[in-house]
């Protein structure tokens, strides 16, 4: 087989393409990046590409299959920028694939999904009309639109679209303190040694997978024959409960319309790069049943939702990451410099 995977060089795009090496049947990934980078990893070529712009028809030619994992998160301040690379990149990812003729594996996410139970599991069913005041939610909602009209216009083409919770790992842990804390915050106090209380909110219940988890799945999903939606999420369900044993902190009862002020505070404020609604996608997006991934594609996590974070937060605290541009530790340049003067949000 062979393999395209956009985003390749990110914290799932890592992970996939290690999990796609390991498989003997698949010859050959190319791996596509906006940035230039390399992988060592056996039977693989990183391309510097970009959705937006690239030549994706000779890109795909050939291929089995291409794994869209390519996604801005930053700058969430130019919505324009963040919303024509998730949503009309994944169109033209889409629509060469379809003609190219290869199976299409797309990263969704919970995120996509419409507001939903805290105290049950849904399944794959379930509306993905996104979270409304989340731009990532929004994003993932509409690219799901946008994948269901590539599907009616080709009837043979096999979809498959994986809805992970929170993915983490340890390698990515300069990445995702980066695009959602900012450079304000000192790695050394995210130790999970050193975290002192979890504030308890209402509804604040959300499900987490680590990288090499849903790498696994991307694997089993590309090399057989399913279509279709998959939930992703390892056990156990994370609320300020089980987080507060994993870390050994107390837990603080908080009102989540004061979170959410806060957050949104110092967001207009430019001290950290993250708007409220990733607060609410937290306060509103369903739990997820993940029996269909476990029956139809034989996933299993290897890893707990606690462990998944609970080693991303150890690789924030020693700024862990590897060398390719988004999970590098240096990328935010001495001092955090360039992160200072990305505007906190504003420029990717």
């Amino acid at each position: 087989m062979r393999i395209v995977v956009t985003g390749a060089t990110g914290n799932v795009g890592t992970s996939v393409v290690s999990a796609l090496a390991r498989d003997p049947q698949v010859e050959e990934i190319v791996g596509l990046a906006r940035r230039a980078a390399s992988l060592d990893v056996p039977r693989t070529r990183c391309v510097q590409a970009d959705v937006l712009t690239a030549d994706l028809d000779a890109l795909f030619a050939g291929a089995d299959a291409v794994i869209h994992l390519a996604w801005l998160i930053q700058p969430a301040r130019d919505r324009s920028l963040t919303r024509t690379v998730n949503v009309d990149g994944s169109r033209r990812v889409f629509e060469a694939a379809a003609r190219a003729g290869a199976a299409i594996v797309y990263a969704s996410s919970v995120g996509a999904y419409s507001p939903g139970p805290k105290d049950r599991a849904v399944d794959e069913t379930w509306p993905t009309g996104g979270i409304t005041s989340s731009f990532y939610a929004t994003d993932k909602a509409e690219v799901e639109r946008v994948l269901d009209d590539v599907e009616r216009a080709n009837p043979g083409l096999r979809c498959v679209r994986l809805r992970p919770g929170l993915i983490f790992q340890r390698d990515a842990a300069a990445e995702i303190r980066r695009l959602f804390a900012g450079p304000f915050l000192p790695n050394a106090l995210l130790h999970p040694r050193l975290i002192p209380i979890v504030p308890a909110m209402a509804r604040l219940r959300f499900q987490a997978v680590h990288s090499d988890d849903v790498a696994e799945a991307y694997r089993l999903a590309v090399t057989g024959e399913s279509r279709g939606a998959f939930n992703l999420a390892a056990d156990p369900v994370l609320d300020a409960e089980t987080l507060g044993e994993a870390l050994g902190a107390k837990v603080i009862p908080l009102p989540a319309r004061a979170v959410r002020a806060l957050a949104s505070l110092s967001w207009t404020l430019r001290l950290q790069p993250t708007p409220p609604g990733w607060v609410d996608m937290g306060l509103e997006s369903p739990l997820m049943n993940s029996a269909r991934a476990r029956e139809e594609l034989g996933w299993e996590p290897r890893r707990s939702a606690g462990e998944a974070i609970r080693e991303v937060l150890e690789g924030m605290a020693s700024a862990r990451g590897i060398a390719t541009p988004p999970l590098d530790p240096a990328a935010g340049g001495f001092m955090r410099i360039r992160e200072f003067l990305s505007g906190i949000g504003a420029r990717n």
